[in-house]
Parts: C-alpha cells; sequence; structure tokens
C-alpha cells in the first residue's frame, strides 16, 4: 500500500521537528511520498525538508494550513493521502493504524485524539462543543471534528479541494463534506504529543470553525438548520402568545411577529432544501 501512499506535511516554521519527523517517515514508509509544503516558513524548514529527502513545494508567503494542504493534495501522485502535523504531535507509526482501518474500505479514517491530549481544557470544551454540534448537523457521530492527521481516498478527497479554506479549519470542512455526501469515515484513537515551538491556531480560529459548521449544515442539509430555528421562533411564539392570552386575554403583535418569523425562515429552508438537491444531482 505504501507505493501508492502519498504524505503530505504542511509546515510553518517548523525545521526542528522536521530533522527527527522525516527520517523516521522514510524508515518506516519508504515506498511513500513525503511531500513538505512550506508555507511561508522563515526558519531552515525548506533546507531541512530537501536534505532529508522530501519533496518540497514553497508558498512565497504564509498561505494558511489549509492552502498547504490544498498544494500538497494537488501535487501528490498517491491514491491514499496521508495529512499530518509538521510539529510533532502526530506519532508516524500511528499512519499503520489508520492504513489498517483504510484496507476494510473506508473513505477517510480520522485520527481522533484522546482527551489527554488536548492542548488545553479550554481547547477541550472547544473541540467537545464541535464535536456535538457537527454531529447533530450531519447526523453521525463525529468523534474529532478538528483532528489533522487524517488518511483519505485522494480521488474523494480531491473532489472538495474548492470548498477548502485557507485557513486553519479545512479539517472541519472536509470532515462534514464527507459525511454529508455520504463517503464513508471511522475513527481510530490516538495520543497526540505536545508540539514543538508554538502552536499556530488562535481564538478567532474558533469561530471560523463554528461558522465552518453552519456553512457546511446549509450547504448539505439547509432545512435541518433553518427548520430547528423556525421551530424555535414557533415555540417562542406559542409561549408568549399563551402567557398573554392567560395574563391579558389577548393576541399581541409580538406573538403574531414572532409565528411570521418562524414561516419565513421554514420557507427559506424549504427553498434552500430544493437549490441544494438540484446542486447535488448536477454535481
Amino acid at each position: 500500500m505504501t507505493k501508492h501512499l502519498s504524505i503530505i506535511l504542511p509546515c510553518l516554521n517548523e525545521a526542528e521537528s522536521l530533522k527527527t519527523l522525516i527520517p523516521t517517515l522514510r524508515e518506516n514508509y519508504a515506498d511513500a511520498e513525503i511531500i513538505v509544503v512550506n508555507d511561508g516558513s522563515k526558519d531552515e524548514s525548506a533546507s531541512v525538508a530537501t536534505q532529508a529527502g522530501a519533496q518540497v513545494i514553497n508558498h512565497p508567503y504564509s498561505m494558511g494550513n489549509g492552502a498547504a494542504i490544498k498544494s500538497g493534495a494537488r501535487a501528490a501522485s498517491g491514491e491514499i493521502l496521508i495529512f499530518m502535523d509538521a510539529d510533532g504531535q502526530h506519532t508516524p507509526q500511528d499512519i499503520d493504524k489508520l492504513l489498517t482501518e483504510m484496507a476494510q474500505g473506508y473513505d477517510m479514517v480520522v485520527g481522533a485524539r484522546s482527551a489527554n491530549s488536548q492542548a488545553s481544557f479550554g481547547r477541550l470544551c472547544a473541540n467537545g462543543f464541535y464535536n456535538w454540534l457537527s454531529s447533530w448537523m450531519v447526523g453521525r457521530k463525529i468523534k474529532d471534528l478538528t483532528s489533522g492527521f487524517r488518511a483519505v481516498k485522494a480521488k474523494k478527497f480531491k473532489e472538495f479541494l474548492y470548498l477548502l479554506p485557507n485557513g486553519f479549519s479545512y479539517p472541519t470542512t472536509i470532515t462534514m463534506a464527507f459525511c454529508r455526501t455520504g463517503y464513508s469515515v471511522t475513527y481510530v484513537g490516538i495520543v497526540a504529543k505536545k508540539r514543538l515551538g508554538k502552536s499556530h491556531i488562535q481564538w478567532r480560529d474558533g469561530v471560523r470553525f463554528l461558522l465552518i459548521i453552519f456553512k457546511i449544515g446549509t450547504l448539505y442539509a439547509p432545512l435541518k438548520l433553518f427548520g430547528s430555528l423556525s421551530l424555535g421562533f414557533f415555540s417562542l411564539g406559542m409561549s408568549h402568545y399563551i402567557y398573554t392570552f392567560l395574563t391579558a386575554g389577548r393576541f399581541t403583535n409580538m406573538s403574531l411577529l414572532l409565528f411570521v418569523t418562524a414561516t419565513l425562515i421554514f420557507l427559506i429552508g424549504l427553498v434552500s432544501e430544493q437549490i441544494t438537491q438540484l446542486w447535488y444531482t448536477r454535481h
């Protein structure tokens, strides 16, 4: 399988980690294609990767983790793509776990981090919320929405390159897109080590993750999202009507406004669902 394997490492100032990571990958997966996407690093990442025998793609400036992923995927020739961080968090030997599951016929296998692998308690809580919300949106259990360690069939991954953002939310997008499209996704447990150097993820990336969840949800299942919002406004309207009827014996303008809002949101969801069906059928 390694003859058809491409290992893609998005990299931003990870020279120290690459000194040990690439030789380890070479030792364990000698026939695999190793691609390091140098996303505008200011250190010696590109030269370290080149000397270690990896194929290097250079971005003239930092375009983002997602942009590096897309560059690596376009250049890869393998039938199976392995994405892993270049900062030393992911253990190369865990690639075998992903490939074992891929051999069972899955389209994508994601390395799900344990609770002890989260960078902080805040990150653990945020990821838990993202996992719950995205699972509800796609109707399938998502164990680790934001994990950057995964194996995927190249042909199917490349179908969604146009959807992937340039920032850190590419795992969110590709996971939800696969689930909503009906491609098979599974998870294997991994332990992520403490990264070397400083994390490039910032608080605003958390907001982007949340927006991506709603973006994919409205793209593939708009009625589920808008229908839930509509039901919420309808419930508020009914509650307000019951309260004002019991206390004042009348139907107020506020209740009417809430009912009309609920109806409009539902109709928007219904039209969006039809547009989505037309788009999906055409593609």
